[in-house]
């Protein structure tokens, strides 16, 4: 098994820790002054203080701009529904609100985006079907 590793920078670790820790329930891992990690549905972001990468709605999906570059995670469809249901009672910016995109094609899709409290870009995606995620 492989797991994906993506460091990036946010401003505030007290705000990253609510986030990623309490909201998304990420597990964190070890961390310094200046850094923290997490298991992020599997694998591993590092999240130093910093200056976060720009980002632009450049990315043309369906029928939405989307912003680049994003990190994003695809979840079972349950395990996405339950997380949806959880940010939309917290109340969270929804860049795209949860919906399903491709309906009936190949690679349907339910996705949201919203941005940590740093202004990254997130993705989250849920297939019925794990399967799906890579049909044509």
């Amino acid at each position: 098994m492989s797991i994906f590793h993506l460091a990036f920078n946010v401003t505030d670790l007290d705000a990253t820790r609510a986030f990623y820790g309490e909201l998304l329930g990420c597990t964190e891992g070890r961390s310094t002054e200046t850094w923290v990690d997490y298991n992020f549905f599997g694998h591993q972001i590092s999240l130093h203080l910093g200056t976060p990468f720009a980002t632009a709605a450049t990315g043309h999906v369906g029928d939405h701009m989307v912003p680049m570059p994003h990190l994003g995670v695809i979840l079972p469809k349950p395990d996405w529904d339950a997380l949806a249901k959880r940010l939309q009672d917290a109340e969270v910016a929804f860049v795209l609100a949860p919906f399903t995109r491709f309906a009936g094609e190949p690679g349907e899709q339910s996705t949201m985006f919203f941005r940590d409290p740093s202004g990254n870009p997130i993705e989250i995606k849920g297939f019925a079907d794990m399967d799906g995620v890579f049909a044509t």
